[in-house]
């Protein structure tokens, strides 16, 4: 009996734990793929009869208080998990809670040696765990600022996809379940289970960043009605490098002063905020026309086009001819102009504010 039980008893096993408001997407894309990922690994098994992956998952059981499973693959035997992973959560981000069964649930497998990855909005849940304390972590970009204003002992790095300590992951994105799963199942499975899961799913191999798609969203609720205005005109002055000077004088400040104010609002110097403004719009450029890079380059006033190329790489994580094969409109016509309607998030957020 006891060699029939360990012979259909999974190698691994891998938890979903589900909270209020967790992501249907994210529970049963992450199922999906863990499903796929096993049944590729039991093909390599070499007449091995347990499942290579049981997949559960978890919920807090209202009457009790407790975590219980709530969906089991391989249903029959102890649980023995190897990962559990949190996944996106449009709710987490707003509450507010120190403890409660699940936190607690966590912690302990932690303490047992199960590793622990959350996704998106999930990240907030791990974050309340404590076991985010001193690293880095990433979430969706948009929670960027909240993120660090409930979680100041984090290295908020939302520039990244997923952040992998080996015994936490944190993945940033709606959609970087698939991201974290396919890392998940290489570490778990194998290189080439991974890949053959990705194929499948016709997902890209991990390697995105989640800056090849964030848009710069400079803060605008800072109160600082005077640097608000500089903010707005400086959205006027996206094709030329602007001086600290220039700018303190259109805000009417001494620049010093200026250049204290502007950087307690904005949480950046004016000098890397026109950067982001520039690259924003050499982003446009390269999705929406057929510039050159050279031309994009002198338009946004770059007479280097290698410093150009440069500093795109650094603020976008692609080279300019990199972010244009993955995102340019194939029925742009040749020119630089930005088509009827099509406004950034942060431009109708500043015009909002005037």
């Amino acid at each position: 009996m006891a060699k029939t039980a360990l012979a259909s008893s999974p190698r691994i096993e891998i938890g979903l734990a589900c909270d209020a408001g967790s992501s249907n997407a994210g529970i049963y894309g992450l199922t999906d793929l863990f499903t796929y990922a096993g049944e590729f690994a039991a093909k390599r098994q070499n007449g091995d009869a347990r499942p290579p992956v049981r997949i559960t998952h978890w919920r807090v059981d209202d009457c009790t208080a407790e975590v219980r499973c709530a969906y089991d693959s391989c249903p029959g035997s102890p649980h023995a998990l190897s990962l559990v992973v949190i996944p996106g959560n449009v709710q987490a981000p707003e509450k507010i809670e120190t403890d409660s069964p699940l936190l607690r649930w966590l912690r302990d497998n932690h303490a047992e040696g199960v590793v622990l990855a959350a996704v998106c909005g999930g990240v907030f849940i791990l974050a309340r765990t404590g076991l985010l304390r001193g690293r880095q972590a990433t979430t969706h970009w948009s929670f960027s600022d909240r993120f660090a204003l409930q979680f100041p002992d984090v290295l908020t790095e939302t520039d990244y996809m997923i952040i992998d300590y080996g015994d936490v992951v944190t993945a940033g994105g709606v959609l970087a379940w698939a991201d974290l799963g396919l890392r998940l199942t290489e570490r778990f499975l194998g290189a080439s289970v991974m890949l053959e899961t990705a194929r499948f799913m016709n997902v890209d191999p991990p390697g995105r960043e989640q800056r090849f798609y964030s848009e710069f969203d400079p803060r605008t609720k800072h109160g600082d009605r005077t640097i608000l205005k500089a903010q707005q005109w400086l959205l006027t002055q996206r094709e030329c490098p602007v001086s600290v000077a220039d700018i303190a004088r259109y805000a009417a400040l001494e620049p010093r002063t200026f250049l204290r104010r502007f950087v307690a609002a904005t949480g950046m110097k004016p000098s890397v905020y026109q950067q982001r403004l520039r690259i924003t719009r050499a982003r446009e450029m390269l999705e929406f026309s057929q510039a050159s890079i050279e031309e994009i380059s002198w338009r946004l006033g770059y007479a280097d086009v290698g410093g150009f190329r440069r500093v795109f790489r650094k603020v976008v994580g692609l080279t300019p001819s990199d972010y244009r094969r993955r995102f340019c409109q194939p029925s742009s016509p040749r020119d630089t102009s930005i088509p009827e309607g099509l406004t950034l998030t942060s431009e109708r957020t500043l015009a909002a504010k005037g």
